[in-house]
């Protein structure tokens, strides 16, 4: 069996280079690759175009490659918990493209299964529309939505083998299922990563046909992105 494993966060990363176009998996701080994040910044690689359903906090995820201005573009459906995200985007540094959410994990999911685009009847009507191609289908309008073209997939997994196959844990299978294979080539880092065959295959959700490169991370935070509590009595 054909090992992915590489032996850390370099060895994974090797290869980006800037100008790219990067997915990252997770919702929210949910099951987001950290550890590539980290490497990401380390690296000081600019210009990136980032393929993310949100764009992290001001100091963590997506928000420490923001606070380096490394993102050139982001194409993100949901950006609410950002101050340094506005600020940027409201001043023209950063340029934005915002994706109705199930249109962007649609985009995630053609790239994987080869297709190269599809019709929707989200944002028909409205400014996700502008520019694309329109068309009628018994009676209902849909709009041409275009797979996404990405260097790199970075993923989050809870558990993996050296094959590349993975099993996410809770919310964490958001994003991550869909980017892997997605791109040229996907790395997943994983909290826990186990020698082939013994993961039980019944509870695999992403075989390793999908994963070019996969590691052990370490040092996870697992932050709340909004903390609710109920007030002392």
């Amino acid at each position: 069996m054909i090992s992915k494993k590489v032996k850390d966060v370099k060895e994974a990363l090797i290869g980006v280079k800037d100008g790219m176009t990067l997915m990252l998996g997770g919702f929210g701080l949910c099951g987001i690759p950290e550890n590539a994040i980290g490497e990401l910044v380390q690296l000081g690689v600019n210009n990136l175009t980032c393929i993310s359903n949100n764009a992290g906090v001001d100091d963590f995820g997506l928000g420490l490659l923001l606070q380096g201005r490394q993102i050139k573009k982001m194409i993100s459906s949901y950006v609410g918990e950002n101050d340094e995200f506005e600020r940027q985007m409201l001043s023209g540094e950063l340029e934005v493209e915002l994706t109705p959410q199930g249109t962007l994990a649609e985009k995630c999911r053609a790239a994987q299964t080869g297709f190269p685009a599809f019709y929707t009847p989200a944002g028909y009507g409205t400014e996700v529309a502008d520019g694309k191609e329109t068309r009628e289908f018994n009676g209902k309008m849909y709009v041409l939505e275009e797979a996404f073209k990405a260097d790199f997939s970075f993923v989050k997994a809870w558990k993996g083998d050296e094959a590349g196959n993975l099993i996410f844990k809770g919310t964490a299978r958001n994003f991550n299922p869909c980017m892997c294979g997605a791109a040229r080539i996907t790395i997943a880092e994983v909290e826990e990563l186990l020698p082939a065959g013994s993961l039980d295959p019944n509870d695999i959700h992403v075989p390793g046909i999908f994963i070019q490169r996969i590691f052990q991370g370490t040092n996870y935070e697992k932050r709340i992105e909004q903390r609710t509590v109920r007030p002392k009595e």
